[in-house]
């Protein structure tokens, strides 16, 4: 397939150029491999290969002695990818030496964060710049919107021609991968129950979830359930958000998170739902794709981005806050193409009760920018990047 260039080439050899070692994390097929192809590297070690991986598990030290030959040999400072470094945590000691000893420059990158999280890895702070590649944004490759709905965007997906074969092998990525990343982890002891769960999360992706029910559904305890989608975060399955939980006025905010299935194409495989979606389904899940590219966005972005959201079980409630720079900005995402002052009386309420807010915004389908109130505007979701890159 073409190689789509991608917004964070551009940082990655920003950063590779002043000497620094990058752990580029993301899901499988969003890309890692064919993104670091454009870069000029010395040597690449996959520990996806069983016997390459039980080598250094074996003896680390190898890493160390191999890396340093590898700069006599070539009298330069390397550049080595080390790929599905999770697999092998244990190399991060050795690559501190070697970072600091100005042996080499590492691009570490891996699939999931659960072995790096759970058993107190070194990751190098100071020395190691993390990055994150997630599906395409709308900026990198162009699909419709029902496409984007239907369909994600990762990009072994989205460059298929053929909608037949799209559902093929986002049906193999759900029923294949996702199975093998859980079990070679082993990370849970009934895959069933599992993949029953995973189903549901779904069908509830976006939503604030019921613990409680979610586990009658799927016939495990709620703690379980909490498990589970502590497991889907750490592979970089979903993403979680957290809710905005101060006020001066308002004592009963959610205070529970939601979690959004990183890619929609997956998400509805997950769900097994159909492509014949109504309306209703449709704004749903153009809501979650606005999150998920503002979440993308955040992670491009080179400062301290958030998504969040805001809700008041007992009247309004906001899609997503972007929080910037200790300021807010608020965002109410709706289908259709002629806004209107109805459609912003949730952010009309955000802003009087956070005054770090000075101005809303409303995405939705229209052609041009409409403005609804003084400090609230509409905007196609095609400028939705602008809100964190502005």
């Amino acid at each position: 397939m073409e190689y789509m260039k991608r917004i964070l080439e551009k940082p990655l050899h920003h950063h590779l150029k002043r000497g620094k070692s990058i752990l580029l994390l993301g899901p499988r097929q969003t890309g890692k491999t064919t993104l670091l192809s454009q870069l000029s590297v010395d040597k690449t070690i996959t520990f996806m290969e069983p016997k390459i991986r039980q080598r250094y598990e074996k003896d680390p030290s190898l890493f160390t002695g191999e890396v340093k030959a590898l700069e006599q040999k070539l009298k330069k400072i390397p550049i080595v990818i080390v790929d599905e470094v999770q697999k092998v945590p244990a190399i991060f000691d050795c690559a501190q030496g070697l970072i600091d000893q100005k042996n080499a420059q590492f691009i570490f990158t891996g699939s999931s964060a659960r072995k790096l999280k759970r058993h107190d890895v070194n990751l190098l702070p100071g020395r190691v710049v993390s990055m994150r590649l997630d599906p395409f944004t709308d900026k990198e490759y162009k699909m419709t919107l029902k496409e984007q709905l239907l369909d994600g965007s990762l990009p072994g997906i989205a460059q298929i021609q053929s909608q037949e074969d799209r559902e093929i092998d986002l049906r193999s990525y759900v029923e294949t991968y996702l199975e093998e990343e859980i079990r070679a982890e082993a990370l849970v002891r009934n895959i069933g129950s599992f993949l029953r769960f995973l189903e549901f999360a779904g069908l509830e992706s976006g939503n604030i979830i019921n613990f409680h029910g979610l586990s009658r559904e799927v016939g495990v305890n709620h703690t379980t359930i909490t498990s589970y989608f502590e497991i889907l975060e750490d592979t970089l399955i979903a993403h979680r958000i957290d809710p905005i939980i101060k006020s001066s006025t308002r004592k009963k905010l959610t205070k529970s998170s939601r979690y959004l299935i990183f890619d929609l194409g997956v998400r509805r495989l997950c769900a097994a739902e159909g492509r014949m979606l109504g309306r209703e389904r449709l704004g749903y899940l153009f809501e979650q794709y606005i999150g998920l590219e503002l979440i993308r966005y955040s992670h491009l972005s080179s400062g301290k981005t958030k998504i969040r959201f805001w809700r008041d079980p007992d009247g309004p409630e906001v899609d997503w806050v972007i929080e910037k720079d200790r300021k807010y900005i608020p965002i109410e995402v709706k289908w259709t193409d002629t806004p209107s002052m109805r459609d912003a009386k949730h952010l009309k309420v955000f802003l009087e009760e956070y005054k770090e807010a000075t101005k809303g915004y409303i995405v939705c389908q229209t052609p041009f920018p409409v403005q609804i109130d003084k400090n609230i505007q509409a905007i196609s979701w095609k400028e939705v990047h602008q809100l964190i890159e502005g």
